[in-house]
Formats: C-alpha cells, sequence, structure tokens
C-alpha cells in the first residue's frame, strides 16, 4: 500500500500542442460551411474555449503556491491498443488520418489542430499513468493534468472539445492490465460524460457516478431514467440538477447517493472525471471551492474504506482559468492531507467572536438609554 496522502501530479507539455484556432482555413464540405454559419451569427468573436492556457494556468499557481508533499511527473502516450479498447478501429483510423491537419469534427465545435492528435494521446496515456501510479503502489491518489478533455467522446464520435475519452482508457486499462473487476467512476463535471457512460453502460464491472446540470443544457443526456442497459443495467448513476445547484445540493447527493452506491459496488479503484466548470465563475452552477474540497474529502474515505486508497483524478472540463486553477490546487491540497472545511463554515468563528465582542454593549441600557426611551411628554398634558 502507499503512504497515506501521497499524491502525484502528472503532467506533459505536449498536451499544449493541440490549439484549435477558428480563424484558420478548414477543410471545405458541408460540415465546414454548417460551422461557419454558427460562427457568424454569434454577436462576439468566438475564440476556441479549451486552450493551452488552461493547463499553464494550473502548472503557475503550483509553483506560486507549491502543495507540501506533492510529486510532479511527466505523462506518456497512449498505445493504439489501449486506446482500442473504448474507440473503434475505425474510428481511430481516421483521427490519425488528421494529424498535422487543421479540421473541425463535429458540428459542436470539436476540432484539432496539427499538433492536436499526439497531445490526446499522451492526454488519455497520462490517465494511464496515473492509474498506474495509484495502483502500483507509487502514491494513494494522483490527478492526470490533461487535455483535450475526455468525457464528452464516445467510442466512434469526437465530441464537445474531446478526441479521446481519457478516464474511460484509464478504466479499461485497470480492467485489463490488472484484472480490476469492479471499477468506479465519478463525473462532477457540469456536463454529463455521454461518452463515459456511452462505453460502460453496459459494463457490469464499472459503476459510472455523473452529477451534472440538466437537460437541456450540453449535452442533453443524463436523464435520472439512464441506468445502464443488459449486464449493466443498476451500474449507471445519472444525478442532474437544476441551473445554480451549489455546495449542499452536491454534498447531499454524495453523502445521500454516491456512499451508499459504492458501499454496494465496492470498487477496487476509484476514477474521478474532474471537471470544475460547475464553479460560479463558469456560470452553470455554484460549487465553491470549499465544495470541492468537501467532495475531494468524502471520495478519499470511499477509497480508503473499499480501495486501498487508490484514487486517481483526470481533469475534464473548467474554463475560467482563476477557478480552474485553484480548483485542481484545492483538489491536491486535500488528497496531500490538507483540512477540509465544511462550505458556508469559513468567516463563522470570526463573525461569532465579533459578536461576542459587540453584543454586550446592546444587550445593557447605558446610562442616559431610559431617558432616550422614556415616552416623551406632551405640552398639553402640562396645561
Amino acid at each position: 500500500m502507499a503512504e497515506p496522502n501521497s499524491v502525484i501530479a502528472f503532467y506533459d507539455e505536449r498536451v499544449l500542442s493541440h490549439q484549435p484556432d477558428g480563424e484558420a482555413s478548414f477543410l471545405p464540405g458541408r460540415m465546414d460551411r454548417r460551422v461557419r454559419q454558427l460562427l457568424s451569427s454569434l454577436n462576439v468573436p468566438w475564440k476556441y474555449p479549451e486552450h493551452a492556457g488552461r493547463l499553464t494556468a494550473i502548472r503557475h499557481l503550483l509553483e506560486l503556491e507549491p502543495v507540501a508533499g506533492l510529486s510532479l511527473e511527466g505523462g506518456m502516450a497512449a498505445t493504439r491498443e489501449q486506446l482500442g479498447r473504448v474507440h473503434t478501429s475505425s474510428y481511430l483510423s481516421h483521427i490519425f488520418e488528421l494529424c498535422g491537419q487543421n479540421v473541425w469534427l463535429d458540428v459542436d465545435t470539436t476540432a484539432v489542430s496539427p499538433g492536436s492528435i499526439e497531445a490526446a494521446e499522451v492526454a488519455a496515456g497520462t490517465a494511464v499513468a496515473a492509474v498506474e501510479a495509484v495502483l502500483g503502489g507509487r502514491s494513494e491518489s494522483a490527478f492526470a493534468l490533461v487535455r483535450p478533455p475526455g468525457h464528452h467522446a464516445e467510442p466512434a464520435r469526437a465530441r464537445g472539445f474531446c478526441l479521446f475519452n481519457n478516464v474511460a482508457v484509464a478504466a479499461a486499462h485497470a480492467q485489463a492490465e490488472w484484472g480490476c473487476q469492479r471499477v468506479m467512476i465519478v463525473d462532477w463535471d457540469v456536463h454529463h460524460g455521454n461518452g463515459t457512460q456511452n462505453i460502460f453502460y453496459a459494463d457490469p464491472g464499472v459503476l459510472f457516478f455523473d452529477i451534472h446540470r440538466a437537460s437541456p443544457f450540453y449535452p442533453g443526456s443524463g436523464r435520472l431514467e439512464e441506468i445502464g442497459a443488459g449486464l449493466g443495467e443498476g451500474t449507471t448513476v445519472n444525478v442532474p440538477l437544476p441551473a445554480s445547484a451549489g455546495d449542499q445540493a452536491y454534498l447531499k447527493v454524495f453523502n445521500d447517493i454516491l456512499v451508499p452506491a459504492a458501499d454496494w459496488f465496492e470498487p477496487e479503484l476509484l476514477l474521478v472525471s474532474a471537471g470544475f466548470d460547475p464553479h460560479p465563475f463558469d456560470l452553470a452552477m455554484n460549487v465553491s471551492f470549499e465544495g470541492f474540497a468537501a467532495m475531494t474529502g468524502i471520495l478519499q474515505q470511499v477509497a480508503r474504506r473499499h480501495c486501498q486508497g487508490r484514487l486517481a483524478f483526470v481533469l475534464e472540463g473548467g474554463y475560467h482559468l482563476l477557478s480552474l486553477s485553484r480548483g485542481v490546487k484545492t483538489v491536491l491540497d486535500v488528497l496531500a492531507g490538507g483540512s477540509v472545511v465544511p462550505p458556508g463554515r469559513i468567516g463563522m468563528d470570526e463573525a461569532k467572536a465579533a459578536a461576542d465582542f459587540h453584543l454586550p454593549a446592546f444587550a445593557t441600557e447605558a446610562p442616559d438609554q431610559a431617558e432616550r426611551h422614556a415616552p416623551k411628554s406632551n405640552a398639553s398634558d402640562t396645561q
């Protein structure tokens, strides 16, 4: 077993080479025309939201505010075999044919640049490296800091900025190479992980738990009734929430649904698709940094109870650079043994101390208060 609170963050600069450019000349065809129509209909200039600055912002914050005990390691590229466990051979062939090109892949604005395919291979492979670290006992937990994200990528389709499904590749690797019979994937990104659900929908060996903003929010899937199929019926758990739901709703879901589900499933490995777009800075939900810390603490307890602490995070969405970088650091702080302050408690002790200081002054009357509060006499009463 790894030492408690040992944590490795995996980062590889090759993931920065994924740089789609909305102004580039993409391949001609119906898709190109359709995307051009969508972009021209916007009232403001559009830039690809999933950009390299997301990762550099995280690195810069970790350099400015190091997490005590955190180790940093490089990533690796996934093999064709690893990718082929969750994606079709025809899809992989198509993707690899796009090396070196600028291409729109999907009408929901998934695109690639000349360096994108290598970046996607490294993103998936780095998720595998995180799983290797925790299953191999080198660390209790790990965080794959990767892009492009993955949870929207389906077996034969790129979607939602995602090319390869990184967390699914990592889970399938744990099954195939480590013999894991029960892998639990928790997805707290604000968008439903349609691709991950699709891949494992009939697999009884993977419990997929997804909390997200409800349809019609993108991608529109993830209804309560979507619970898996065939042998996998019951191993998909969706919790759609309304816009602006925050810490209390998320923690109620974790405590009242996720924990019992994990106790029932008894996973051998816990993976997390960690998107930080539920933070209010991304204008979709209201999960605070303290909320992310509390959710991490619950998952750490679940992992220690069922998985010998083996817990691996894989970065998904989050597009406001401040909330993204601070959210990642918050999670790493908890994994490394930092304390968890219950959401809503920050400032409460100080507020109580201030009340204790001030209230006595208002509880007893000052010498002149009796006169000030006495009924004023009416001039007519004296006549």
